[in-house]
């Protein structure tokens, strides 16, 4: 079963960032991840949530985000977006 990352990210400082966003795509490739909504508009409908930078990824199942997440590859990636960037992550099983 299919399983998702919804990222609300608010990017602090775009220059270092921009390394996490070049290197994201190669570390999910092992693990079957792609993404599904990587930033661009977006509209609230309802509710007071406000997000700023929306990423939706899916991956084939929950163990293959949760290895994608703890692998060797995506830890450098996460010290950068953790140091420039606010994040809040959710992990989800699909249908």
């Amino acid at each position: 079963m299919a399983a998702y990352v919804i990222a609300d990210v608010d990017v602090k400082d775009p220059g270092p960032y921009e390394e996490y966003k070049q290197g994201v795509p190669a570390s999910m490739a092992g693990y079957g991840g792609k993404f599904l909504v990587r930033g661009g508009p977006h509209e609230v409908l309802e509710g007071k949530w406000k997000p700023t930078r929306l990423v939706i990824l899916e991956f084939p199942s929950m163990d293959h985000v949760k290895r994608w997440y703890a692998s060797q590859e995506y830890q450098k990636l996460k010290a950068i977006r953790q140091k420039n960037a606010v994040s809040d992550l959710v992990l989800v099983d699909g249908l």
